[in-house]
């Protein structure tokens, strides 16, 4: 037995108002979404982005990221449920489920959207949303570790945890219950450190905009990676796994690093950008010839 094991009790329901619960892991998408609105404000200001391009493509993310989280959930790990009763996907959502290889790819789509109305570069808005999903993931992780899901295997480690509230353990007299790797706890920080390199390539090497896909190169190199390894740590999601070298997980992240030892290869292999706010003066053309247009269209309506 494990002496100096952390005893995790945490309450994952927040407040309750009669049979309505706010959950801990709600708070921190709340949490998540808020942080990486203001992360984005302070970028685009950063650029000299007007304020009605983070608007625009906030929407779109968050519809992305929500929309991409719960159908990626249902289609890797529950296909058998909800492709035989797909409406379920909708009405089964209070029942739990969403899976952050689907979130990224909803994102993807959702910047792809912003960016084709906006006529911005594709690769532009990848590199912004490279420096905030990081610490968002972050935020989240720490909502699973409330929730006391996604739990490791049993360990000997001072800072092994005991889940009281786990699914596998609850049943268990407290004694008995074995301390296990917080997996959660590692992604999270692991995902801190990679969100403090982006910053750091972005403010202090303006990679952000001199070297265009190499920050979500980073990006998707730092969450999928460590997703990857910290996998090896984790019990079981879902029983179809049972006997497979890779979990879903694994298996899911290794196109994301790839993707990302493509895009710092590709960043790398081309020539610098000198012209570093031709994205922006372009914006800024397009929204002052919108503006124009719309004035004129209303000036007409009041004759």
């Amino acid at each position: 037995m494990n002496l100096l094991s952390i005893t995790w009790d945490w309450d994952p329901v927040l407040v309750k108002f009669g049979s309505l619960e706010i959950m801990w892991y709600g708070l921190m998408w709340a949490v998540a979404i808020l942080a990486a609105e203001r992360i984005c404000y302070f970028t685009f200001k950063h650029e000299g982005l007007p304020g009605r391009t983070l608007e625009s493509a906030f929407i779109w993310i968050v519809l992305g990221t929500f929309i991409g989280a719960r159908v990626g959930h249902c289609l890797f790990y529950e296909p058998e449920v909800y492709l035989a009763d797909p409406i379920r996907i909708i009405t089964g959502i209070r029942e739990g489920g969403m899976a952050s290889h689907g979130a990224t790819i909803g994102i993807l789509l959702g910047i792809w959207f912003f960016t084709k109305r906006n006529n911005l570069p594709f690769i532009w808005g990848l590199d912004r949303i490279a420096i905030v999903a990081p610490l968002s993931g972050a935020i989240i992780r720490m909502g699973n570790l409330f929730n006391h899901e996604i739990v490791g295997y049993p360990t000997d480690m001072p800072w092994g945890f005991k889940f009281l509230r786990c699914f596998e353990d609850r049943v268990l007299p407290e004694a008995l219950v074995p301390a296990r790797h917080p997996a959660q706890l590692y992604e999270a920080i692991c995902y801190v450190l990679t969100f403090a390199l982006i910053i750091w390539l972005y403010y202090r090497k303006d990679l952000g905009r001199r070297r265009p896909g190499f920050l979500f190169g980073v990006a998707m190199i730092g969450i999928f990676l460590t997703r990857f390894f910290i996998e090896f740590l984790k019990e079981r999601q879902v029983d179809f796994e049972a006997g497979m070298a890779l979990d879903m997980g694994q298996l899911l992240s290794l196109p994301f690093i790839a993707v990302g030892i493509y895009m710092i290869y590709r960043s790398m292999r081309r020539p610098a950008v000198t012209d570093v706010n031709a994205v922006v003066d372009y914006a800024n053309r397009m929204y002052a010839a919108e503006d124009k247009k719309n004035a004129k269209k209303n000036g007409k309506r009041g004759k």
